[in-house]
C-alpha cells in the first residue's frame, strides 16, 4: 500500500536544494516531480494540481531554521497537506438511534457483504454492541448464504425472509425485529451491480427513504483507483451518504482513491479494510496515513492494536510466572498467539519508523509462527510446563511429530531461554533493567 508514492516522494524531496529560505525557483523541480508521483499513484489530475498549488503557496519563502533542511521542511508541508487532503482528521460512525440504522451501499465485488460482517464484529466485540445483520440482496443467493456464515463466525444475529424479493419491506421488517428484541445497531447489506443502472439507483434510494437511516455508508474497491473515485461521486448524488468506506487497501494499490476520494465527494473516509480475517477493519485517521505515506511509520496504531490483545488479569499472572522464572512454552505460545492477532507481521513492522524501509523488498513469512506452533504442540504437556525435562531424545522426537528439523527445535530452545533470562532480569530488575510494571502501567494509560 503506498509504496509506489512513498519511494517517489522521498526522491522529490531529495532533489530539493538551497540555504536559508524556500524559492519557487529551488522548489520548482521537487513539485513536478511530487506532482507526477500523485498522478502516477492514481490521484485525480485536479486534486493533483490543486495539492501542488496549496504546497509551493505555503513553502514559498518559508525561513529555513538552521537546524532543518529545506527539504526536512518540505516533507513537513506535504505531510499536513497530504493529512487535510484526506479528511484532516478521523470521522467515526453515528451510531445515536434505537436502534441505530446503518445502510450499506456499493458496486458488486466492492467487499460490501464482508465489510458488513466486520463492522458487527467490530460493534459487538469491540464496542459492547448488539447488532443485527439484514440479508437485503435478494437477486444473489451466495450474498444471502455468505451474510449468514459470516454471521455464525461472528456470533452476529443475521435476519433474511426467505421467498421475499422485495428489499425495501425487508429492512422494514427487521427494523421491527430489531425493536422487538432489543438489536442496539441494524446493518442492512443491499444488492451491488457490477455498473451503475438506474434500476439499482432507484432501489437503494427507495430503501433509504422507507427505514430512514441514520448512517449511509459507501463501499468502494480501493484497488479500483479513479474509477472509485467516479463510482462514488455518481452515488453521492443520488444518496448524499455519509461516508466512504476503502476496501481491500492491503492490496496491490495505488492509493489514488484514498488521496483523491475526500475532495472530490467532500464526504470523509471513516473505515478501510486491511485484510480478509473479521478483525481486520482500521478506523481511518489521515494524520497517520500521511505518516505511513511519508516513511514516518505509525507507532500509535501499532500500540491499539497490542492494547486490543492486552489483559490485565493475564498480564499480572504472567509477571508473577515471569518474576518466579516459571515462564514455560505454554505462556510462550500465548504471547505467539497474541502477535497473530495484531494482523500480518510484516504490515505491523513498517508502522515502526525506518522499519518499513527496511523490508521493502524483503519477505517476512507469517508461516513461521506455524512451525513455531507445531513444535510446541509437539510436545506432552508436562514438557511444555518443565521446559528443562527437554533433553536431545525428546527434541528428536518432538521434531519428528512437528514435521520440522531437530535445528528448528533447538533454534526455538535457544530464542525461548534467552527471551526467558531477559524477562526474568527485566521483572527482578537485575542488571540495571525498570521494572516491567511501570511500563505496563504506562502501556494502560
Amino acid at each position: 500500500m503506498f509504496e509506489n508514492l512513498s519511494d517517489r516522494l522521498e526522491k522529490s524531496f531529495k532533489i530539493l536544494k538551497g540555504e536559508g529560505r524556500i524559492t519557487e525557483i529551488n522548489i520548482a523541480e521537487t513539485l513536478k516531480d511530487v506532482r507526477k508521483a500523485l498522478l502516477e499513484a492514481d490521484v485525480h489530475y485536479k486534486v493533483a494540481k490543486q495539492f501542488t498549488d496549496t504546497v509551493k503557496e505555503k513553502a514559498m519563502g518559508q525561513n529555513v531554521i538552521k537546524s532543518v533542511k529545506p527539504g526536512q521542511l518540505m516533507v513537513k508541508i506535504v505531510h499536513d497537506e497530504l493529512a487535510l487532503l484526506m479528511g484532516g482528521r478521523a470521522v467515526d460512525i453515528n451510531l445515536k438511534g434505537n436502534p441505530a440504522v446503518i445502510l450499506m451501499s456499493g458496486l458488486q465485488g466492492s467487499g460490501k457483504t464482508t465489510f458488513s460482517g466486520k463492522l458487527a464484529y467490530l460493534l459487538k466485540h469491540k464496542r459492547g454492541k448488539r447488532p443485527l445483520l439484514v440479508a437485503c440482496d435478494v437477486y444473489r443467493p451466495a450474498a444471502i448464504e455468505q451474510l449468514r456464515v459470516l454471521g455464525e463466525q461472528i456470533g452476529v444475529t443475521v435476519y433474511d425472509e426467505a421467498g421475499n424479493k422485495n428489499p425495501v419491506l425487508i429492512a422494514q421488517n427487521a427494523i421491527k425485529e430489531a425493536r422487538l428484541k432489543g438489536y442496539d445497531v441494524v446493518i442492512v447489506d443491499t444488492a451491488g451491480r457490477l455498473a451503475i443502472d438506474e434500476q439499482m439507483m432507484q432501489e437503494i434510494a427507495a430503501i433509504k427513504d422507507a427505514i430512514r437511516p441514520h448512517e449511509t455508508l459507501f463501499v468502494v474497491d480501493a484497488m479500483t483507483g479513479q474509477d472509485a473515485v467516479n463510482t462514488s461521486k455518481e452515488f453521492n448524488e443520488r444518496l448524499n451518504f455519509d461516508g466512504v468506506i476503502l476496501t481491500k487497501l492491503d492490496g496491490d494499490t495505488r492509493g489514488g482513491a484514498a488521496l483523491s476520494i475526500r475532495t472530490v465527494v467532500d464526504k470523509p473516509i471513516k473505515f478501510v479494510g486491511i485484510g480478509e480475517k473479521m478483525d481486520a477493519l482500521d478506523i481511518f485517521h489521515p494524520e497517520r496515513m500521511a505518516d505511513r505515506i511519508l516513511g514516518m511509520g505509525d507507532i500509535v496504531t501499532l500500540v491499539e492494536k497490542a492494547n486490543e490483545q492486552y489483559n490485565e488479569e493475564e498480564a499480572a499472572k504472567l509477571h508473577k510466572k515471569i518474576s518466579k522464572n516459571q515462564f514455560d512454552f505454554n505462556d510462550f505460545q500465548q504471547q505467539l498467539r497474541n502477535v497473530r492477532k495484531m494482523g500480518n507481521l510484516k504490515d505491523m513492522a513498517a508502522m515502526i519508523p525506518g522499519v518499513g524501509k527496511m523490508l521493502k523488498n524483503q519477505e517476512v513469512d507469517d508461516s513461521n509462527f506455524n512451525k513455531l506452533d507445531a513444535i510446541i504442540l509437539s510436545m506432552t504437556p508436562t514438557e511444555r510446563s518443565n521446559p528443562s525435562l527437554l533433553n536431545s531424545s525428546r527434541c528428536r522426537r518432538i521434531a519428528a511429530g512437528s514435521g520440522t528439523t531437530i535445528q528448528d527445535v533447538n533454534m526455538l530452545l535457544k530464542n525461548f531461554e534467552n527471551l526467558r533470562k531477559m524477562m526474568h532480569s527485566m521483572v527482578t530488575g537485575k542488571g540495571g533493567q525498570p521494572d516491567p510494571r511501570k511500563l505496563v502501567n504506562f502501556r494502560r494509560r
